[in-house]
């Protein structure tokens, strides 16, 4: 796989448009890595285990218009990654591995977007779509978290879609706008209105930047036609699941998870320099590459394609930096922005990364150390065993950093990105890490008793356990005051919450560490009974 990267730049057509092999092997390297962490690490919780329960109970109920977690309405997220799943289970039946490789499939299709939307730009620039694609791919926050059960992916397939459907529009296609529309509709469909955050301001200032400089009639025109089709499409699912779903769930859709969210979002519960202090984080490794900033100032940013890539990024970063719900996975729409500023300001010709790759030569040095013991693993490294792992995954990292090293291009930062993943996975399935983040122990414990009762006692309940289980009712949620009516109702039922959880009082069955609490067990029929008197 390494070595086919390092040969994909050489093998790249210089004539426009031509069939490029380096972009295709390029996507099959990550969906490779994708696949081989799937393989590795278990779903991790709380987000990636509670959409697979989602996906899960909307195979058992084929309640397609209205989502439910732990069964009931789940107005949170809109159904579009749900509904991939299940096409998907309707191809391989259902599969924890199948479900989780959807995620990495919307990121394998964000790096062929890219490519198309470089070489839409750029047509004049041999071989950009391949340098956008292995620009994207060389940013390591894309390959982790493009390997995810996320909904970022597809929102941000969404978003490429809108932008290459404004290419169109402005250069005079006559259904342009419909597409717009289509990608705005999916976009709400995968993630909600924020779409419109990442979409809005490249329509909004069309003439800025498209080659063709439609007028500002023309691009306004181009976006309201764009946003009504979008609106028309997305009634298709919205009228009828705001009837089936019934008043609470209606009013969640319509208000809570959109205008309600903005509106209460202004708080600033993070600083608003939060994504400014990420940026050497989210551009890694191509920020920190010496040749790239000689390049910028002398690029002529008067071109259409910067211009595009500064508008979409710089409008997000501004967007998201006033609203107060900050995350790093975010910004994961504006990814391919950074690689088309990268792949454009890189040219052909290679780029050195030994200033990006010496943290990380670093890190690998001290892993290789700890793995032989020559030093101290502390209690945050308990579950780092065996040391055997770490002494392989140095090896790996190090393997990994020269390949970089010695690899052309842009070819050097795909490889040091895939390698960090692979690492990370690598060190996650294969170390206790991986089995105390795993659903399955305490998912075995419970599935079995399901038809007598499950409850959980510990505060908020994710749905952790209902796709490890293959759950087919509620786990119940009894408040404190509720469980000894709970535990009446249920005499073969289970118990379950933390250690630290106030129990039923009486001893637990088992004690299964999970995330970072050791979970405790109860079961009912282990119920002391309470004394006769004479």
């Amino acid at each position: 796989m390494m070595a086919g990267l390092q040969g994909a730049l050489p093998r790249q057509s210089a004539t426009p448009g031509s069939k490029s092999y380096g972009t295709a092997l390029a996507i099959l390297s990550f969906l490779a890595v994708a696949l081989i962490g799937v393989l590795l690490r278990p779903a991790l919780p709380v987000d990636e285990t509670r959409y697979l329960a989602v996906a899960w109970e909307m195979h058992q109920s084929g309640d397609w218009l209205v989502p439910t977690k732990n069964f009931a309405a789940y107005s949170d997220k809109p159904p579009l990654l749900f509904w991939t799943i299940n096409l998907v289970w309707s191809l391989t039946g259902v599969s924890g591995i199948a479900a989780r490789m959807v995620g990495p499939g919307f990121a394998a299709l964000m790096l062929w977007q890219t490519g198309r939307l470089a070489r839409a730009l750029w047509p004049d620039q041999p071989g950009i779509d391949t340098r956008a694609t292995l620009a994207l791919l060389g940013l390591p926050v894309f390959a982790a978290l493009g390997g995810l059960t996320m909904f970022d992916a597809a929102l941000s397939v969404a978003v490429l879609a809108g932008l290459l459907a404004l290419l169109r529009a402005g250069a005079g296609a006559r259904l342009g706008w419909l597409c717009l529309g289509a990608a705005i509709a999916l976009g709400v469909l995968a993630k909600g209105p924020v779409v419109l955050l990442h979409l809005l301001p490249a329509a909004l200032t069309l003439p800025l930047w498209h080659p063709s400089r439609p007028s500002w009639r023309q691009g306004l025109r181009i976006t309201g036609l764009g946003l009504l089709a979008g609106a028309l499409i997305l009634m298709l699912w919205l009228v009828p699941a705001a009837i089936h779903g019934g008043a609470e769930y209606r009013r969640a859709i319509l208000w809570t998870q959109s205008a309600g969210r903005v509106a209460e979002s202004f708080a600033h519960a993070r600083p608003f320099w939060f994504y400014l202090a990420l940026m050497p984080l989210l551009a890694f490794p191509w920020a920190w590459v010496l040749r790239l900033w000689p390049a910028a100032w002398q690029a002529d940013w008067h071109q259409g394609g910067l211009r595009l890539c500064l508008i979409w990024s710089l409008a997000a970063l501004t967007a998201f930096s006033l609203i107060s719900g900050k995350q790093l996975h975010y910004l994961f729409p504006e990814l391919p922005a950074l690689a088309l500023i990268a792949a454009r300001l890189a040219g052909p010709a290679p780029v050195s990364l030994r200033l990006a790759v010496l943290p990380f030569g670093l890190a690998a040095l001290a892993i290789l150390l700890l793995g032989a013991g020559l030093l101290p693993a502390g209690p945050a490294l308990a579950d780092l065993h065996p040391s055997s792992t770490l002494t392989a995954v140095a090896l790996i990292l190090l393997a990994v950093i020269w390949a970089a090293l010695t690899a052309p291009g842009l070819v050097g930062g795909a490889i040091l990105s895939l390698g960090l993943v692979l690492s990370a996975n690598l060190v996650v399935g294969l170390t206790d890490l991986g089995r105390r983040y795993d659903t399955a122990a305490i998912a075995a414990v419970i599935a079995p008793r399901q038809d007598r009762g499950i409850a959980w006692i510990d505060g908020r309940y994710s749905a952790e356990f209902n796709f490890a289980g293959r759950l087919t009712r509620p786990v119940d949620l009894p408040d404190p005051a509720e469980l000894p009516a709970w535990i009446a109702a249920h005499p073969g039922g289970v118990i379950l919450g933390t250690s630290t959880s106030p129990g039923p009082g009486w001893r637990p069955a088992l004690h299964l560490p999970f995330r970072n609490k050791i979970h405790a067990i109860w079961l009912v029929p282990d119920h002391p009974m309470p004394e006769v008197k004479p």
